[in-house]
């Protein structure tokens, strides 16, 4: 097992930087909270969960996916700033706000959010699912039956593993685990009433069934209940001679951004792993309870963690939306959700007897979810089983949980083959994941790596080298998305195959980089971070707003998840001033404000949230007449240019090109269904519509493109 090499070894070129004021407009930013924005981000997402023209159990996923958002926004955004608090940093944000003032700011958003977000769920989800016979119950509104059922219930599946936790002098406060379900439960002798209460925790194990169908054989309306409503309905046959006063639940976030220093890490799996056990004991940065908890207890508890009371959330429950997800697997009803969708074989490769001759011929570029994910996998597998494959060159950032790709590296191993994986263990929330995949590649023999200290690996890259005739030929896949098959069915991305010589030897030489030395490698056609990225991406806007001053076609299309870089943003509004015109397609958070007169009029800025991820990284820049065109999987942002690896490549191949520039870019800016429009006040709102102007989203085109496809190549050839 290889340690991560130094990146203190490697020249690394500094990007070009546009000095500008920091203020405009009198105290007006010139840059938008980043913080501010990611949760103006979760409100959209939000609005999917309360649309109704998103089917039901969609509607309810939408919900599940804000509560798993704000899950990380805690744990990581905000336990950043507590952090910064309490080592009394002077560090500003991009808009001068200090971490205490983007504190106060992001919990008032956030509160507002969450309590949105309960008000979907209580007032038009749960009445929607009545409607279609999926009921919801609670503990003080269960029938005689049903109350009956759920106490066997709880008497056979759940008292058998809980473990009541009393709190007194002899019973220290117990260590609550990140995001764990408990019960506060307060309960008094009987003969004693006027004593002191007495509090008690139960933990709840992470391996019982958060929501529980009640009678599943029963005819009729489907009847649900959480399991936090069964522990507070049964609670008092774990408490016998004594009176249950109040149970409620309680869920408690802590910080989970891992401190690793890898310069002082002899071992960094080993390391890794210490670290994520320490995760469990992070700091506390917020506390969800259910309402009307007493306030004696409610203080107690806050302290006991260690918390403010001003980070806990009082919620009408049920706590953790996210268990939410669940309900549609368990619900087989598939006229409340999307109707299904089959991806479309890529009518190059489809039936193809070896990939590689494909390749060979012409570079390959699918747009996923809506071309199948299968040619990635095969890309590896054939790799794997063909004799003629001596080494194979992969990076894993995240992969599912049965990886074909992970299970044909191995079996490349295994046939003889150098099999060369960079696994990042570093990859937020999947690490455990990562170690548990460099562990058995380690087994099949494969040489495991772990890239530059100090950077997570991010590029999507797989390089194969394949022996022909009496030379070596090499093939290689680039992506903006990772390597699993499961998410590639639900984030867009793009996929790129190539045996272009000048980009498989760059591409040799970043792998090389990566587990090897190099002192400043130089790529002239790839943009690779922490190398070239920056400085390239700022010079491309500069020639644009130079094409501009001197009267030449200029033109600045770029898609991608976040915008933050404030070196990019500044040479953006340089460009806008310029009369360069430019479009971006930014999902999540974004920095920079869009339509300011005399600061960026010239720039609108939109993000579509639909059905499936929007994934892709695309960067188009006009060039004079010339166009160039990029994929790859950074977003313009400081960790992204700096402290990550990542790969941008060029997309050079005329009916590629035509694809990306005349069908998808152009369809995402037309979209009126699932975009909105950033207002030059920071806000969003739905594009404005001309009177004949027809509805259209660039997700239903796309697959409706596909089918068209699918059907093409089903049907026989005269």
């Amino acid at each position: 097992m290889t340690r991560g090499k130094k990146l203190s070894k490697l020249s690394v070129p500094a990007g070009k930087v546009v000095a500008r004021k920091a203020k405009v407009e009198g105290e007006r930013t010139i840059y938008a909270n980043r913080e501010q924005s990611w949760l103006a981000f979760n409100r959209r997402v939000l609005q999917q969960a309360e649309s109704p023209a998103n089917p039901l159990l969609e509607r309810v996923k939408f919900l599940a996916i804000v509560s798993s958002n704000l899950d990380e926004f805690f744990e990581i955004r905000v336990a950043g700033l507590l952090q910064q608090v309490d080592s009394a940093t002077a560090e500003l944000s991009l808009d001068g706000l200090t971490p205490r003032e983007q504190l106060k700011r992001v919990h008032g958003a956030a509160n507002l959010l969450v309590d949105e977000q309960y008000r979907c769920w209580h007032e038009q989800l749960v009445p929607k699912l009545a409607k279609e016979g999926i009921l919801f119950r609670s503990a003080t509104h269960l029938p005689a039956e049903e109350r009956a059922w759920v106490q066997n219930y709880f008497q056979a599946q759940v008292l058998p593993v809980l473990t009541p936790l009393a709190i007194d002098q002899s019973h220290p406060f117990p260590q609550i685990g990140n995001k764990t379900l408990n019960v506060l439960v307060s309960l008094d002798h009987p003969e004693t009433p006027e004593s002191e209460k007495m509090m008690v925790i139960l933990p709840v194990p992470r391996i019982l069934p958060r929501i529980v169908q009640i009678e599943p054989a029963h005819d009729g309306p489907q009847r649900y209940i959480f399991l936090s409503e069964i522990i507070k309905l049964c609670a008092g046959a774990l408490f016998p001679g004594y009176r249950i006063n109040s149970a409620h639940a309680f869920r408690v976030t802590r910080n989970s951004d891992l401190y690793i220093d890898e310069e002082e890490s002899e071992n960094l799996l080993k390391k890794i792993e210490e670290e994520l056990k320490n995760l469990r004991r992070g700091a506390a940065v917020r506390l969800e309870i259910e309402t009307g908890v007493d306030e004696a207890l409610f203080t107690a508890l806050c302290g006991n963690i260690g918390l403010s009371l001003e980070y806990a959330f009082r919620l009408k429950g049920p706590l953790n939306l996210l268990r939410l997800m669940s309900l549609y697997e368990l619900i087989d009803r598939p006229d409340l959700k999307y109707p299904p969708f089959t991806p479309a074989d890529s009518p190059l490769l489809r039936g193809a007897a070896n990939i590689f001759d494909v390749i060979r011929d012409r570079d390959v570029m699918l747009h996923h979810p809506y071309d199948s994910f299968s040619p990635v996998v095969d890309f590896v597998a054939h790799a794997a089983r063909d004799p003629e494959v001596l080494a194979i060159k992969q990076t894993l950032y995240r992969t599912s949980g049965d990886s074909p790709i992970v299970r044909a590296l191995m079996d490349a191993s295994i046939n003889g083959k150098q099999v060369t994986a960079l696994v990042e263990l570093k990859a937020r929330f999947d690490e455990a994941n990562n170690i548990h995949w460099a562990r058995q590649l380690e087994e099949a023999g494969v040489h495991v790596v772990y890239g530059l200290v100090g950077h997570k690996t991010h590029c999507k890259c797989s390089l194969v080298v394949r022996r022909e005739g009496a030379a070596l030929k090499r093939y290689v896949h680039l992506g903006t998305g990772n390597y699993n098959p499961k998410t590639a069915r639900l984030y867009t991305d793009i996929s790129f195959f190539t045996a272009r010589e000048y980009l498989t030897d760059e591409v040799a030489q970043l792998f090389n980089a990566l587990t090897g030395f190099g002192r400043s490698p130089e790529f002239k056609h790839l943009l690779v971070a922490p190398f070239n990225l920056h400085h390239r991406i700022q010079d491309l806007i500069a020639n644009e707003a130079a094409n501009a001053a001197a009267g030449k076609p200029a033109r600045i299309i770029a898609k991608m998840n976040k915008l933050v870089d404030p070196a990019t943003i500044d040479n953006l509004y340089a460009a806008s001033q310029a009369g360069v015109r430019i479009d971006l397609v930014v999902r999540a958070t974004c920095c920079l404000f869009a339509g300011v007169k005399g600061l960026s009029e010239n720039i609108r800025l939109r993000n579509i949230i639909g059905r499936f991820l929007e994934h892709a990284r695309i960067y188009y820049f006009e060039n004079g007449g010339e166009p160039l065109v990029f994929c790859g999987s950074a977003d313009w942002m400081p960790r992204n240019f700096f402290r990550r690896v990542e790969t941008a490549f060029p997309i050079e191949d005329p009916e590629l090109r035509k694809r990306i520039i005349e069908d998808i870019l152009p369809a995402e800016l037309r979209d009126n269904e699932d975009a909105q429009e950033l207002q030059p006040d920071g806000n969003y709102a739905p594009p404005v519509r001309k009177a004949d102007e027809a509805p259209f989203s660039a997700q239903k085109y796309f697959m409706a493109a596909a089918k068209t496809r699918s059907v093409a190549l089903a049907e026989p050839a005269v």
